[in-house]
């Protein structure tokens, strides 16, 4: 049986998700939760992620959420075509960009996020967008110092799948409302260059958010 996906559209961790079920090329079914629909709490979900929320997998009956187990998870149950390198202190260094990626650059692309997308032009704030992005600056130029060859870390892996969504949600930001994200153009070149080779890869098509594609 393939792995079942869930999923919701533009959720950032489940973003990471789908793009390391990619990588790792392992047969999975994508299922698509509406947030307007509250699809997260039917009984039928919330009897696979109590919780009610998204990404969620069930593997051959196990059911698992939170997107940092499910990657240890499909890491270890599938350990062809690796996330994580094999040495311990150069994994050591992409979990700790992982975490940095879900503390620090979520901070500030989610704040972003809040005032482009689901706020209107009235209750925007400017000062806490400014703040935002600001934040995101910072932390796109520690990323940048990351990048070693082509990819985070390395090779091409976890880091990248997890800092990318909240870089892309950033830009999609400013996409959506100019002016309260942050334009690629914006960003530093070496990270405009990665998000690149990152859109280049075969599978990037298939992970896009799918309400972007409307």
């Amino acid at each position: 049986m393939s792995i079942v996906f869930y999923y919701g559209s533009g959720s950032p961790y489940a973003w990471k998700v789908w793009l390391a079920l990619e990588h790792k090329g392992v047969p999975f079914e994508a299922r698509r939760l509406s947030f307007d629909n509250n699809d997260t709490k039917t009984p039928e979900f919330l009897a696979i992620n109590p919780r009610g929320r998204v990404p969620a997998i069930l593997d051959d009956g196990f059911a698992l959420w939170e997107s940092s187990a499910i990657i240890e998870y499909l890491e270890e149950r599938y350990p062809e075509r690796p996330l994580l390198p094999k040495d311990i202190k150069a994994r050591a260094v992409v979990r700790r960009m992982v975490n940095e990626a879900d503390n620090y650059l979520a901070t500030a692309s989610n704040e972003l996020v809040e005032q482009a997308v689901y706020l209107t032009p009235a209750e925007r704030d400017r000062d806490k967008s400014a703040a935002s992005k600001k934040l995101m600056a910072e932390e796109l130029d520690r990323l940048a110092k990351c990048l070693t060859g082509d990819f985070l870390a390395g090779e091409l892996g976890l880091a990248d799948y997890a800092a990318y969504p909240y870089v892309r949600m950033a830009q999609r930001a400013d996409e959506r409302a100019p002016g309260f994200g942050v334009a690629r153009n914006a960003m530093p070149a070496q990270i405009q260059a990665w998000l690149n080779r990152i859109e280049a890869l075969p599978y990037y098509t298939r992970t896009i958010p799918p309400h972007w594609k409307a």
